[in-house]
């Protein structure tokens, strides 16, 4: 079964929020995103670089000219295009024009929560992608958008196929709130043995140098080798994952390293560090490091994970790191028991993390490919 393709702007209106001036960020008060904000809070991620406008300012434009309210839809409309997000009833927050799309006031005859779906298929990333300006930055206009026709079936059908949709879903949020819940015992459990310095047999052990007996001051460099990522534009998609500072951006069939690896942003969001163990690529704003003690990079990422990466930050425009920045920094490195001991206690989370991240994965493509067959009809709900 077909379904009757209508205007989106037909349904709900689009639009944009009102213009906020560099001068009137604030060092706390209402959150204020871009489309970088809106791709980590899709993603289920802490805002690595928060913004903020005043609450004299936000309650101005809300008295006004509204605020965004749950249930409408955010749409990233320059750059990075395409990415929805749904306004859920605990957001707080402004955005910027221009970086965003704001869909509100929808009708009776579609749900924001299915066009969010919609966009999200391959046909309708597809439509968008083809109706984008601009040859050295892509952007989504409001007026293009108002023209885009999407299939409409029945709204008790599109709440179907929403209820479908966001059991999948559910279950992605569930398994990053445990990933978080584990992230956050393994820098426990760091910060236990290596800050207070309370690790297995603290007790005997003489301080030497302001340092436990047996361990060392280094440099980040002498735990890790630092290399360049590399561009992935022209290759071939395929299973190996590709990280960016924002995480996974595609999947690719070549391999830049194997095994253990911490990875640093060389631009953007520096505060994004990535520990994989296996097959991937990083592309070129990105570091990533080959061991050089064994067992040493869980050690190396979750002290990384600690630090203010842009207190180290060259840039102006656009905050970088640099291997000499990364050659200056120091870390302690313990002795080969203690190491060894932390690796095997801390391998146990970073394992069922490894576990709930490839079944999100496995459930973000058995929903992937159930999404098209619901939209076009060619499943029955």
């Amino acid at each position: 079964m077909s379904w009757e393709k209508v205007k989106i702007g037909d349904h709900c209106e689009i639009t944009s929020s009102k213009r906020i001036f560099f001068s009137e960020y604030v060092d706390s008060g209402v959150p204020f995103y871009r489309s970088k904000e809106i791709i980590e809070s899709s993603q289920g991620q802490p805002i690595s670089e928060p913004l903020y406008i005043s609450v004299e300012k936000f309650n101005e434009i809300k008295s006004k000219f509204g605020v965004p309210a749950p249930g409408d839809m955010l749409l990233t409309s320059v750059g990075t295009i395409g990415i929805p997000y749904i306004v859920r009833s605990d957001d707080y927050f402004y955005f910027k024009d221009g970086n965003l799309t704001w869909f509100r006031n929808f009708d009776d005859e579609l749900l924001s929560n299915y066009l969010f779906y919609w966009i999200g298929s391959k046909e309708g990333y597809g439509i968008l992608n083809n109706t984008t300006i601009g040859s050295s930055q892509k952007a989504l206009t409001i007026s293009s958008l108002k023209q885009l026709e999407c299939p409409l079936p029945p709204v008790e059908v599109q709440k179907r196929i929403v209820d479908i949709l966001s059991a999948y879903d559910n279950l992605i949020k569930n398994n990053q709130k445990q990933i978080k819940l584990l992230e956050e015992a393994a820098q426990r459990l760091y910060r236990e043995w290596f800050v207070d310095l309370r690790f297995p047999g603290y007790e005997n052990t003489p301080i030497v140098d302001g340092v436990p007996k047996g361990w060392e001051k280094k440099k980040v460099t002498d735990l890790l080798r630092i290399r360049y990522g590399k561009d992935h534009k022209n290759l071939e998609d395929g299973f190996i994952p590709v990280y960016g500072s924002g995480g996974i951006m595609r999947k690719v069939k070549p391999i830049l390293y194997s095994g253990e690896s911490v990875l640093i942003p060389r631009k953007g969001s520096l505060n994004n560090i990535f520990y994989v163990d296996g097959d991937f690529w990083t592309i070129d704003t990105m570091f990533y490091s080959i061991p050089l003690i064994e067992k040493i990079a869980k050690y190396a990422y979750l002290f990384l994970s600690r630090l203010d990466m842009y207190s180290f930050n060259i840039g102006a425009a656009v905050p970088s790191m640099t291997v000499n920045i990364l050659d200056g920094i120091d870390i302690l490195l313990p002795d080969n028991v203690t190491i060894s001991a932390f690796d095997s206690q801390v391998g146990v989370l970073f394992n069922r993390i490894e576990l709930l991240k490839k079944q999100s994965e496995k459930t973000k493509e058995a929903r992937d490919r159930l999404l098209p067959k619901l939209m076009s009809g060619e499943m029955e709900v």
